[in-house]
């Protein structure tokens, strides 16, 4: 008699509407699901990503057994644990002598280089299937991108706009006639600022047993485990989503790139650990999101940008991160090379903005998009800091984070070291930017308003810094290159004051060092 037909799924790649699960039936499959340390340690994530990841699979495989499903599920601290996914497979394979594996494609370059091996190690038939929770197709990327000099998320996103037909009217126009309402969604924050608590979750005996887990095995990786408040089921997906569009989506749009000490949610929906687990559905929440407007609950702008970032953004990144791969992991087109300066693990500087968002990073394993872009990247921007080094970091500190998502938004879009491909410019910015759209300032050591010498906001000289240093390749671009008019109108004693007070502040940075972030 024929072995069953084996199906594994990996730990993001937990939604009961799997490409590999359709047409399966339950007296004829074994699902597969396997915690190995390699994925836990390839680099030492915090260790809040380690528990939601092993806590969400553990209450999937009890999910699918449940409604009827063979489960074979290897646990981090069994005893014969293979160590990684090629290895567990291995020891699977002889348990259950499948006729066929059926198996969704991984989602990251090194996972799914070692999946398109199995063929050739093991004797029975292996399908790799297509991620088909994504609304664009990689042909369907590659169609679009090779035919065109630059890549900008804009087209792309009305493309989907027209694919899905969110927000879009009759007569193939946008509703309300933009396609994008950015604009409306830049206010900076407002004193007494503050929103609805998101919800948070109290680890139940499943999830207090990984974090124990967690605390013995990786115990010396970064962040903290005492604030953990993920969503690992779908229910609680759910309730979290049902939450954001209740009480947060109205201020969502207008305050999204507002940032506030110690308001580390802001209006955000932090939907997004729970969308790349697969616990919810990115096109369910966006066609909610559009009726939270059709019923006249949520105004336009914020549901745009809400939308914007899903099939837009989230959709363009992936499509980008395989269109790009393998060589955007070693991109550095602008010829960064300091280290990473410790802070970033201990979050021991005196530049308030800063030490805030690492903060929140390190007790979260999150920080909203305009921390991680406008803050933490934009200093490690104007520093110079190593591509490689910055991508490592970024990986391992958010629960979100995994390489399709984290390196196309580390290496293009936050460091610009794909030269231009992704990003039409260079997202630098002074200290007037973070003074602009935080409260961070105020009780800063340093005066965004002093541009040089001591006391100022070390973003202001490090700003001319990396514009002077870079002046042959960003002076011809159409977006920023007016501003070496402004550098040039200084003069050459005032260019001198900026350039000595950056090259002061660089050289008391104390570089990290190996083993934060990977093994030594």
């Amino acid at each position: 008699m024929p072995g069953p037909v084996l199906v594994p799924i990996l730990g993001d790649q937990l939604t009961r509407d799997l490409a590999s699960l359709r047409g399966r039936t339950k007296d004829d499959s074994v699902i597969l699901m396997m915690e190995v340390w390699d994925e836990a340690t390839y680099v030492r994530h915090h260790k809040q990503k380690i528990a939601l990841i092993f806590s969400a699979m553990r209450h999937f495989a009890e999910e699918l057994r449940d409604a009827g499903w063979k489960v074979d599920y290897t646990k981090l601290d069994d005893p014969d644990n293979a160590g990684s996914f090629t290895g567990e497979l291995a020891r699977a394979i002889e348990r259950h002598d499948p006729r066929l594996v059926s198996v969704v494609e991984a989602g990251e370059w090194r996972v799914r280089q070692d999946m398109e091996q199995w063929a050739d190690k093991f004797a029975c038939e292996i399908e790799i299937l297509r991620d088909d929770r994504f609304i664009c197709t990689q042909a369907e990327f590659d169609a679009w991108a090779d035919d065109r000099k630059e890549l900008r998320m804009e087209f792309f996103y009305r493309e989907m706009r027209r694919k899905t037909g969110l927000l879009m009217e009759d007569d193939g126009k946008p509703t309300g006639g933009e396609w994008n309402y950015d604009s409306e969604n830049r206010k900076p924050p407002k004193d007494g600022l503050a929103a609805p608590e998101r919800a948070k979750f109290a680890p139940d005996s499943v999830t207090q047993e990984v974090i124990e887990l967690v605390g013995d095995r990786f115990g010396d990786h970064f962040g903290s485990l005492d604030t953990f408040g993920w969503p690992v089921t779908r229910d609680e997906a759910e309730e979290a989503a049902d939450a954001f569009f209740a009480e947060r989506i109205e201020c969502f749009g207008p305050y999204q790139d507002a940032m506030v000490a110690g308001e580390d949610d802001l209006f955000h929906s932090m939907l997004s650990t729970s969308i790349n687990l697969g616990l919810l559905d990115p096109l369910e929440l966006c066609h909610r999101a559009e009726q939270a407007y059709r019923d006249g609950n949520a105004p336009l702008n914020s549901v745009e940008g809400f939308i914007r970032q899903i099939i837009g953004w989230r959709e363009y990144v992936r499509g980008f991160y395989w269109h790009q791969m393998p060589h955007l992991q070693k991109a550095n087109a602008l010829n960064a090379q300091r280290g990473l300066p410790e802070f970033y693990w201990t979050g021991d500087t005196d530049m308030a903005c800063l030490a805030d968002c690492i903060r929140s990073t390190r007790d979260n394993a999150h920080a909203h998009h305009i921390q991680r872009l406008m803050v933490l990247g934009n200093f490690a921007l104007l520093a110079g800091i190593d591509p490689r080094e910055v991508q490592d970091w970024y990986l391992v500190v958010y629960a979100d984070a995994y390489e399709w998502v984290e390196l196309p938004n580390v290496a293009a879009m936050i460091l610009y070291a794909d030269g231009g491909k992704l990003a039409s410019k260079p997202y630098a910015a002074s200290g007037n930017y973070i003074n602009k759209m935080s409260n961070y300032c105020a009780g800063c050591t340093y005066s965004p308003s002093k541009k040089t010498g001591e006391g100022a906001c070390p973003f202001n000289p490090l700003y001319w810094h990396f514009m002077d240093r870079h002046r042959e390749r960003l002076e011809k671009n159409h977006r920023i290159g007016r501003i070496y008019a402004t550098w040039d109108r200084m003069g050459e004693e005032r260019q001198r004051d900026y350039l000595d007070s950056a090259e002061s502040f660089l050289e008391t940075l104390e570089p990290a060092g190996a083993g934060w972030a990977r093994a030594d």
